[in-house]
């Protein structure tokens, strides 16, 4: 048996009144996460949720999110994270592609109606028979989304014991959504082996307080597997305490560091360039007298940043490596052993890398080459995608797009992604998918995405339109009308209008041409 919510009970054993949640001034010790998590899981089971069936899971960083998550897989059900960014048309296609018969929503504000679209979403699938409210009051049983139940009148009568149901180390503990490349989201089958091996060989490489006790700050969405793993399940293995943040803010983050005594942060680049960049009043002697570690991932992150941060926070930034398909840790600069500027260090351990051509052959010395990966971190494959899976696994190895070259000692720089895939934000984004929605507006008769150069964001996301003849569209028109239609770090803000676009003679968009 192995069921990834030992981490929280673990801690409820051996350090029942240490804080495990920090959420402003809401104070949550272990037992009383814990007992929530069993009420979440009693509350499952009574309205039919199975072990093996999915709930779903729309929550920004707030207590919520691990009530929830270690709620249904006690239950021993699997989590599906999604995005709080998704419009309804969004969410209904993840509860579809993955027979969520569950759905917990955070009520969300007036500019993000989380809730609002969540309902709509679950009012539309037939398999999801369960919704329930996460409202933004502790406690409220009164539901601001109409025809909701909120969270706390639904465990009213649950107790708050239970026996984790028996799940093995290949069961599937959580579906993250992903494109990988191209196309429509992909679920990502995670084992309880998978996430429980990263978060531990996560743990190795962080370096922890003097006096055992970790305070992490997690401002990494958790519906995001970097956050997931590195800053809930690898803190709930250390026994360390979350300090939450629902969406970050540079000031905000660096008070809530000297007010916790922070050791531990992970973030992607904007986040450390907005550290930088906080104006407030900050006592950074207190700060840079607890962080211990800083940890950078999901795109590259520029050298001068990691000059500045080392000069303000006192520690050096160490990069990694991961996807969502490996749980996600892949590589990392290892502080005790050795780290390079620049690369995405060496794998961690129980885990494989080599470079593969395009046929899947090994590619000898420096390479270039694309990153192949094996080991505890690796996916079992895409949900109900045979074909999408048998196109990135080979003999167990996992291939990830990514081109690389390594060095004699090892490591691995990232040259270039073999596909199309947009980082913006630390957010990954696909141009298919928006090229797809873009084509359905009727004045538009072929589109290409492409990312950009952006000086805070890595990408920015700009659209090549060649518009139908005879409309009257206008690039403003487009970005509106898409704004509507995606998620808000998904739509274009460039567009540019075109009467050709580059193409080779099988009629593929030559999009290296375009960027």
């Amino acid at each position: 048996m192995l069921n990834l919510s030992v981490l929280l009970e673990d801690g409820a054993r051996k350090n029942p009144e240490r804080d495990c949640l920090v959420f402003g001034d809401l104070r949550l010790n272990y037992t009383t996460v814990d007992t929530i998590t069993n009420q979440v899981a009693n509350l499952l089971v009574s309205r039919g949720v199975r072990p093996g069936d999915r709930v779903a899971l729309v929550c920004p960083n707030a207590p919520y999110f691990p009530f929830v998550y270690f709620g249904a897989l006690k239950a021993g059900a699997v989590v599906v994270p999604l995005n709080i960014l998704l419009t309804s048309r969004e969410i209904a296609f993840h509860l579809e592609d993955s027979g969520a018969s569950a759905l917990f929503a955070f009520t969300g504000t007036e500019d993000l109606p989380t809730g609002e679209r969540a309902f709509a979403a679950y009012n539309e699938v037939d398999t999801c028979t369960t919704y329930i409210d996460l409202p933004p009051t502790p406690g409220a049983t009164e539901s601001t989304v109409d025809g909701a139940e909120t969270l706390w009148a639904a465990l009213a009568q649950q107790p708050g014991h239970f026996e984790a149901v028996q799940t093995g180390a290949e069961d599937t503990a959580v579906l993250i959504y992903t494109s990988g490349t191209t196309g429509q989201p992909k679920g990502a089958k995670l084992s309880h082996g998978n996430l429980l091996f990263n978060a531990v060989a996560s743990d190795a490489l962080f370096e922890g307080a003097d006096n055992g006790h970790d305070v992490f700050l997690s401002v990494l969405p958790l519906f995001h597997i970097f956050g997931q793993t590195t800053m809930m399940n690898c803190p709930l293995y250390r026994h360390g305490t979350m300090v939450l943040q629902a969406r970050f803010d540079g000031d905000e983050a660096l008070s809530l560091m000297e007010r916790e005594g922070v050791t531990i942060f992970a973030g992607v680049p904007t986040m450390y360039w907005g550290l930088l960049g906080a104006t407030g009043e900050h006592d950074m002697e207190r700060i840079t007298s607890t962080l211990r570690t800083a940890v950078s991932g999901g795109a590259a992150l520029p050298s001068e940043v990691v000059k500045n941060a080392k000069e303000k926070l006192g520690v050096e930034i160490l990069e990694g490596y991961g996807l969502s398909e490996t749980s996600p840790v892949v590589s990392f600069n290892n502080p005790k052993v050795k780290a390079k500027p620049g690369s995405i260090g060496r794998p961690i351990w129980g885990v494989e890398m080599k470079l593969v051509d395009s046929e899947f052959n090994d590619v000898e010395g420096e390479g270039p080459g694309e990153i192949a990966v094996r080991g505890h971190c690796v996916m079992q494959g895409y949900h109900n995608r045979p074909d999408a899976t048998a196109q990135v696994m080979h003999n167990g190895w996992f291939r990830t797009g990514d081109i690389a070259r390594r060095d004699d000692e090892g490591f691995y720089f990232i040259v270039d992604r073999s596909k199309d895939m947009i980082i913006r934000g630390g957010y990954n984004v696909y141009p298919r998918e928006l090229e797809e929605v873009l084509m359905a507006h009727p004045g538009v008769s072929l589109a290409a995405v492409v990312g950009v150069p952006h000086e805070t964001h890595g990408e920015e996301i700009k659209a090549y339109i060649i518009p139908e003849e005879g409309t009257d569209i206008s690039e403003q028109g487009l970005i509106d009308w898409a704004k509507d239609q995606l998620a808000s770090y998904k739509y274009p803000r460039l567009v540019e209008f075109r009467d050709t676009l580059p193409m080779t003679a099988t009629g593929k968009i030559l999009k290296r041409e375009l960027r």
